[in-house]
């Protein structure tokens, strides 16, 4: 059996008996923690449901805080005379693998408040059923008046209504333009020529 667990932002797999490194956890050595886990398989048994993953329990203890080994940090420009160099040692914690649990669903509690309240309900006894109120009766509706009294009615309102007077006919303008067309044209005066003097007539004058 193994199982994957999650701790500092990364996963690991371990089995029973296993010392791992992982990041710095605030503990004191020799106590005992638990870790989150995400997969653990049994033979042929894979679990990867998170409903029963959160019963499943992965429980280790701290061996020790230590620091790792150094990481050289070194940055370098061309022709630009820069160089640095800087070295880092990342805090950890040591760790074995105790035991690897798949937990169990805990079991429903018995609902004893449901059997109380069927006691109760069976002890009282049930309330008289009150007679059911009777629809009220619905007001007959009021008749309408007779077809004939209608009529000598409207007769009677228009017989008061003064008679309206025709409305005056407005004096129609034409346009000027319009009024010159239609009136007839003058006849002007044919021209006649003169008749063409003879040679006689030129004689005598």
């Amino acid at each position: 059996m193994y199982a994957i667990v999650k701790t500092g932002g990364k996963q690991y797999r371990v089995a029973a008996d296993d010392i791992i490194e992982v990041e710095k956890l605030d503990v004191e050595p020799d106590s005992t923690v638990e870790l989150e886990v995400v997969f653990i398989a049994d033979g042929s048994k894979i679990i990867i449901d998170a409903d029963e993953l959160q019963y499943a329990k992965v429980s280790a203890t701290v061996i020790e805080q230590f620091k790792g080994e150094k990481q050289i940090i070194f940055k370098f420009k061309k022709r630009k005379g820069y160089k640095r160099l800087r070295g880092h040692r990342q805090n950890l914690t040591k760790l074995k693998i105790d035991t690897i649990k798949l937990g169990e669903k805990p079991k429903a509690a018995k609902k004893t408040a449901e059997k109380k309240s069927v006691d109760e309900a069976e002890a009282v006894e049930p309330a008289e059923k009150k007679p059911a109120k009777k629809p009220a009766a619905r007001k007959p509706a009021a008749k309408k008046e007779a077809p004939a009294e209608a009529e000598a009615v409207v007769e009677a309102a228009e017989e008061k209504k003064p008679a309206r007077k025709p409305a005056a006919k407005k004096p129609v303008v034409k346009d000027e333009a319009a009024a010159e067309a239609e009136a007839p044209a003058e006849e002007k005066p044919k021209r006649t020529r003169a008749p063409k003097k003879t040679e006689e007539d030129k004689k005598e004058e």
